[in-house]
């Protein structure tokens, strides 16, 4: 298993974008930030992009990275507990 952030700036105002969290949140998942998501996974950081490209428009940002430990950082208490439990080292 691999944890991967999937982090993206929607460009395009008014638009709504459901299909993109939809698909986000089929994995077991926890949100870092506003338009970032840590993702549990198998699949590649490529396969993930082909699969949520789709869903965002040519002047969007995407982009799909491995995570793993050691990281640091602080948030809410149930966003670090899913990284404690999920981050490969």
């Amino acid at each position: 298993m691999a944890v991967l952030l999937v982090t993206y700036d929607l460009n395009r105002p008014g638009k709504d974008y459901p299909d993109l969290l939809k698909t986000i949140k089929e994995y077991s998942w926890s949100k870092i930030s506003e338009s970032s998501y840590a993702i549990n996974t198998t699949k590649s950081p490529i396969d993930v992009f082909n699969q949520l490209k789709p869903f965002v428009d040519k002047n969007d940002n995407l982009y799909v990275i491995n995570l793993k430990r050691p990281y640091t950082g602080f948030g809410p208490k149930e966003v670090n507990e899913w990284l404690e439990q999920n981050l490969p080292y």
